[in-house]
């Protein structure tokens, strides 16, 4: 099974969304380069929105994840409530 994965830049407002992202995918393992952080999951990955909210307090938009997005891999389903990444077969 081939990873999917998304890479953020290593910042204050990416820091939750990617704790959001590690506690709702429990197979997904981050990595630290140069000011950046890449999380790779086997075959699948999930952004919540309302995981998101929880963290930080307050309503999120999940179109904001896009500005500290650096790359992603895998195919893409979104909605309002959640972005998911995995690998059809």
């Amino acid at each position: 099974m081939s990873n999917v994965f998304i890479v953020f830049q290593d910042n204050d407002d990416s820091r939750p969304i990617i704790e959001a992202i590690l506690a709702d995918n429990a197979q997904a393992q981050a990595t630290y380069p140069t000011g950046l952080v890449k999380i790779d999951a086997p075959g699948s990955l999930v952004v919540r929105r309302e995981t998101i909210e929880e963290l930080i307090g307050r309503p999120f938009d999940l179109q904001q994840i896009h500005v500290n997005l650096v790359t992603i891999s895998g195919h893409i389903d979104e909605d309002d409530d959640q972005l998911s990444l995995k690998w059809n077969n």
